[in-house]
């Protein structure tokens, strides 16, 4: 169920983020000045290489923003950016460039990711060409009929336009692009948010496979936290742009500490009726990001909220005394230990 160690895990991180934010400028209308909407603000994380990082929340509390921003497809306000030990934040895009070949993206929506003027052939066979991994159609079509047949599809399908494919199909095509570069690490943003039930398994799966026989990392963006259970190594969990809880996939789900993951957690259907969980509904709706609130972002919503505290200072990530690997952004979570502070290394 997603909670054993990757056989490939490295100890030392892939990708490593540091206290990144990224800000936007949104009007208030006519006669306001400008405000600024944190969609994230403040994170920290690592990806180990072999591994699955898991990032769920609410729509709108930033898990995109932090998989483009941490690619650098948008540009952060403020933070740093290490991939392979190497601090990208500031290198040009010419800099860039080289990289971009181990780092890969595949989007939430295959069709409008995709352009419909290209054959499926012709886009695989775009980011090969760009990177010099093959040179002459024969070349390029060995190639990619190879990656066809490793996504699941059938190479004779290659001269296609992405309208005569399904949407899981497309959604292969979107790996098999991704996978073309020989990526160590891709962020995969909803990849399965937008097909059918039926074939949302088939594409869990598929990344599972591939992460299994070619060592890559993810992080996998989803709300489904049923899919993020099978598929993560490790959890984290956003709310308004801040990571408020980070822990082994096992411990998360076995012992969620913010009342926030709680309350996400209470709202899975649970098959064996003999453990049931009490649904926790949260009050209130997500505050914009554009006005949040003082102190804990939470505190508006929480069941335990303590004045004169939550209100007034933002609780930093802290790990548990019981469980080191597991840490909580709350006052009041179970037996904090105050010092420890740093982002969770994989065991």
């Amino acid at each position: 169920m997603g909670y054993a160690r990757a056989a490939t895990v490295s100890d030392l991180p892939l990708v490593r983020i540091e206290n990144l934010s990224t800000h936007f400028s949104a009007s208030r209308g006519p006669f306001r000045p400008p405000g600024v909407v944190r969609a994230v603000d403040g994170v920290s994380l690592e990806v180990f290489a072999g591994e699955t990082l898991g990032l769920v929340g609410e729509s709108g509390c930033g898990k995109s923003t932090l998989g483009r921003s941490l690619l650098r497809l948008i540009e952060p306000t403020s933070g740093k950016i290490f991939f392979e030990g190497q601090d990208i934040t500031k290198l040009s895009q010419r800099e860039l460039r080289p990289l971009r070949r181990k780092m890969q993206i595949v989007f939430q929506d295959p069709f409008s990711s995709l352009d419909p003027r290209m054959t499926v052939r012709d886009t695989v066979a775009e980011a090969l060409e760009i990177h010099g991994l093959a040179h002459g159609r024969v070349a390029l079509d060995e190639r990619v009929a190879a990656l066809f047949a490793k996504v699941g599809l059938r190479p004779d399908q290659m001269n296609r336009y992405p309208h005569e494919f399904s949407g899981g199909q497309r959604q292969r095509v979107g790996i098999a692009r991704a996978l073309a570069v020989e990526p160590k690490f891709i962020v995969a943003d909803e990849p399965i948010s937008a097909l059918d039930v039926s074939i949302q398994a088939q594409i869990v799966n598929l990344l599972k496979d591939l992460q299994e026989e070619l060592g890559l990392a993810y992080l996998f963006i989803a709300h489904d936290l049923k899919v993020v259970e099978y598929l993560s190594h490790r959890v984290a969990v956003m709310y308004l742009g801040r990571v408020v809880e980070l822990a082994l996939a096992r411990d998360l789900y076995d012992h969620p500490s913010h009342p926030y993951t709680r309350a996400l957690l209470s709202a899975v259907p649970v098959p064996d009726p003999e453990h049931k969980r009490e649904r926790q509904v949260l009050e209130g709706d997500v505050p914009s990001p554009l006005n949040p609130p003082s102190g804990c972002a939470f505190h508006p919503r929480c069941p335990i909220v303590q004045k004169g505290l939550c209100d007034v200072s933002a609780p930093p990530l802290v790990a548990l005394r019981a469980r080191p690997t597991h840490q909580v952004a709350c006052f009041k979570a179970e037996d904090p230990a105050s010092a420890a502070t740093q982002p969770v290394a994989a065991p």
